[in-house]
């Protein structure tokens, strides 16, 4: 990875999407969604664990060896000469091994409400009315309730990327971490967008942000979720009222544990909205 790596990661529904729609327009730049460097990464961790007998003849030197060889022979075949920010919010989880893989990367975890996560989701669920959601095991079943439950536990889609935020946040290598929340990003692009590239300690790079172009229509129609990662092309905040009942739309009020200054212990950069 000679020209460098950063990651994405954090919550869903919160803007890595648009964040790397956005960074995708710098040409020195390779950003998207979730990309399957994630999951394999945890295949080679299995792979080289006790799990398997023959573990016995690898060293931690090798591991990391395997494990930064994963990055740099999957991107070499996307790019020649691009700084890579690889997405998926099981970066977060992988702190300690990041910062001994990659000491100059840093992880950009998006963040938003948790209860605008949910009704974000649950839009999504009513817009595709026929079609049933992976993100819920393509079960015909369920309520706006179950399907809340599913999403905030702790294997769930937002109940995973939360504690793992958690984890990241209060760990010793908090010190990699940039808290870009959803607000600052639609209602300030230009500003966030101009102190993201300041601690990335990267050129600035004037952005379009009425022309953003991403999606990735065969992947979310795989998931029975279109939209899942359609990325409107003019950067916004929009307001709206939530279709969560709203005791539900309570429940997760207190969640955003990072707006807390006596909690940033470390000292974690938080990009928000100052208007």
């Amino acid at each position: 990875m000679d020209n460098g790596i950063h990651f994405i990661s954090g919550l869903p529904r919160s803007g890595s999407t648009l964040l790397a729609g956005i960074l995708r327009q710098n040409p020195r730049f390779h950003a998207g969604m979730t990309s399957p460097v994630g999951s394999m990464y945890m295949a080679l961790e299995t792979a080289m664990s006790r799990r398997n007998e023959t573990a016995v003849f690898i060293s931690d030197q090798q591991r990391r060896a395997v494990l930064r060889g994963l990055f740099s022979n999957y991107y070499e075949t996307i790019h020649e000469q691009k700084m890579v920010f690889d997405t998926n919010r099981s970066w977060c989880t992988k702190l300690p091994a990041l910062t001994q893989l990659f000491p100059r990367a840093r992880v950009i975890c998006c963040v938003r409400h948790i209860s605008w996560i949910m009704d974000s989701v649950e839009r999504l669920v009513r817009r595709n009315a026929f079609e049933l959601s992976g993100m819920f095991g393509f079960e015909p079943g369920g309520t706006v309730y179950t399907r809340v439950n599913r999403l905030s536990s702790s294997d769930g889609l937002a109940g995973y990327a939360l504690d793992g935020l958690r984890e990241a946040f209060f760990g010793e290598e908090a010190g990699k971490l940039i808290l870009v929340e959803y607000e600052a990003l639609t209602r300030a692009p230009a500003d966030t967008l101009r102190y993201l590239y300041t601690m990335l300690e990267e050129p600035h790079f004037e952005h379009d942000f009425e022309h953003v172009d991403y999606q990735a229509d065969d992947f979310d129609l795989a998931l029975g979720t279109r939209g899942l990662h359609t990325v409107r092309q003019k950067v916004e905040w929009r307001e709206r009222q939530t279709v969560l009942p709203p005791a539900l739309f309570e429940r997760f009020s207190n969640d955003m544990f990072w707006r807390d200054p006596a909690a940033n212990i470390r000292g974690v950069p938080i990009i928000q909205f100052a208007g």
